[in-house]
């Protein structure tokens, strides 16, 4: 969560430019329940390292319905299209990608439009490192 708020903290300036050029995802998928454990410890490395590591990528956050963990959530959000293409030949997403392939029942990537992108930087503002 420190590198999500760090990298908020840091486009606070230039979000509202990249507002056209953002790319904002959320990943829905469902995850046999046999591998639930497993897949949230390796989404956890992938996410975290890519936030770590990317410029490009503003945020990958990975959620779990409360009642239901096999239901799988994940905020992404990309400075532009090329920071998402680069995402996808990084070596912790092609590992990410090829370890949890059976572990995933279904995969459906909703596209999102951003209506407010200079109110993102204020998003986790309130929350202490």
């Amino acid at each position: 969560m420190k590198y999500l708020l760090a990298l908020i903290l840091m486009y606070s300036n230039s979000l509202a430019a990249q507002k056209n050029n953002m790319m904002i995802r959320i990943a829905e998928i469902e995850i046999d329940a046999h591998y639930t454990k497993a897949y949230q410890e390796i989404l956890q490395e992938e996410a975290s390292t890519s936030v770590r590591v990317e410029p490009g990528v503003i945020a990958i956050y990975p959620l779990y319905q409360k009642d239901n963990p096999t239901q799988v959530r994940i905020l992404e959000i990309y400075a532009n299209r090329e920071a998402y293409e680069a995402h996808l030949k990084t070596a912790h997403f092609l590992k990410y990608k090829t370890s949890t392939q059976a572990m995933v029942k279904s995969l459906k990537l909703v596209e999102m439009e951003n209506i407010d992108a200079a109110g993102m930087s204020e998003i986790f503002r309130k929350m202490k490192p």
